[in-house]
């Protein structure tokens, strides 16, 4: 089966994944930009009440 056919309508799924792939792609993105920003808060806390 060529790809062209595969991706023509298949009962709405490829429309699904259209959509559900660059949202999860985004959240993705999210998750790993808040983890990083969490990191680094917690070390300039930590540094911050080394200075006390």
């Amino acid at each position: 089966m060529s790809t062209g056919l595969l991706l023509a309508h298949q009962g709405g799924w490829d429309e699904i994944l259209l959509v559900a792939g660059p949202v999860a792609v985004f959240a993705l993105l999210l998750w790993v930009a808040r983890r990083r920003a969490l990191a680094q808060a917690s070390v300039e806390s930590d540094v911050g009440s080394e200075g006390v």
